[in-house]
């Protein structure tokens, strides 16, 4: 079935009828409306989407855009799976569908964007992954273009942002260390310019200073936010001649690597290292000893960050009124086997 007239043709019913059936509108009879729906379930019938979007002005779609990579696909990172869950539940309540916009690590993001924005293939936008200068937010600003961040970003003017505490993590971890008896506690955080590393590492530095610890670049370990990452992280900790005693991931799958290049070196976390990190990756759950390790309700985040995104759009603002306003996501500390042990002289000798 090609169209809505061979649809009508077929019923010997106006097109006008049949559209109304199709919509749900209420001046057709109940008879009619289940002779439409059947006849266009039986022969196949689909609506005309672009026609309709067209005519519209809007798509029903909405967008989120990520950056992917072979080493994010070969790592199977799981953080926007849980993400999308939550977004696609608030989406479906006013029939919205959500597209995934992956973009490949060798383009650049903000082209990739411009393209996309051209062809006009959503209603709005969910950007992640967010730079210390980002000019994707400037492009959608200037668009016009409904958008949430998930992250924060020093560009752009007065857009809504969600992002995770990081700075919060910092800070409790470095407490929680220190408590400990730690005083070189070292981080891995992003090699990139992704805007969470600086956050992260502000937060350190102050954290640091409160406790009368100097700051040492050396500490800090730009790696991938990856299994391969964790590793590498672990090669150059050791290697460190004044070695950590205490390390801070900012990535869930770092600790998987990390730990294989511990356990090649004959080092155990919660015995001669003490690791705090993340705790979305479902494999993390099986690391032993027990990851010490921040964790977040995924799908309660992708919720949030849904209806924070429909707050802006005045076509739905009315049902989130307190939607639309930045938010700090909080993350809660669970306790493992990881950073068990306290420092003491002998240890620190």
């Amino acid at each position: 079935m090609r169209g809505i007239r061979q649809l009508a043709e077929h019923l010997d019913i106006s097109i006008g009828t049949v559209s109304r059936a199709l919509n749900g509108k209420p001046d057709v009879n109940e008879e009619t409306r289940r002779r439409v729906l059947a006849a266009a379930e039986e022969l196949g019938y689909v609506a005309n989407q672009s026609g309709r979007s067209l005519r519209q002005g809007t798509t029903n779609v909405i967008g989120l855009m990520l950056e992917v990579s072979r080493e994010t696909v070969e790592n199977s990172d799981d953080f926007f799976l849980g993400v999308t869950d939550g977004l696609q539940r608030v989406f479906s309540r006013h029939k919205l569908d959500l597209v995934m916009l992956p973009c490949p690590d060798d383009e650049d993001p903000h082209e990739y964007l411009k393209r996309m924005v051209a062809r006009r293939l959503v209603d709005a936008l969910i950007i992640s992954a967010t730079r210390r200068t980002d000019r994707r937010i400037e492009l959608l600003e200037k668009a016009r273009i409904p958008f949430v961040a998930l992250g924060r970003s020093a560009s752009g003017g007065s857009y809504t942002w969600m992002d995770l505490d990081f700075e919060g993590v910092a800070t409790r971890g470095v407490d929680r260390l220190v408590a400990k008896g730690h005083r070189r506690i070292a981080v891995a955080v992003p090699s990139s310019d992704i805007n969470l590393g600086y956050l992260f590492l502000d937060a350190y530095r102050q954290a640091l200073q409160r406790h009368g610890i100097p700051f040492d670049p050396a500490l800090v370990i730009r790696v991938k936010s990856s299994e391969q990452g964790g590793y590498q992280a672990g090669h150059e900790l050791l290697m460190i001649d004044e070695r950590p005693t205490a390390i801070i991931l900012i990535h869930e799958l770092m600790a998987i690597g990390l730990y294989r290049r511990l356990a090649e070196a004959g080092v155990v976390p919660g015995r001669d290292l003490a690791v705090v990190g993340f705790r979305e990756e479902p494999r993390t759950l099986f690391l032993q000893p027990t990851l010490t390790s921040f964790r977040m309700s995924l799908r309660d985040l992708g919720a949030q960050l849904g209806e924070t995104l429909l707050a802006t759009m005045p076509a739905y603002a009315d049902h989130y009124p307190q939607g639309a306003r930045n938010r700090i996501w909080p993350l809660e500390l669970v306790p493992g086997e990881s950073d068990a042990f306290t420092l003491n002289q002998t240890n620190r000798a």
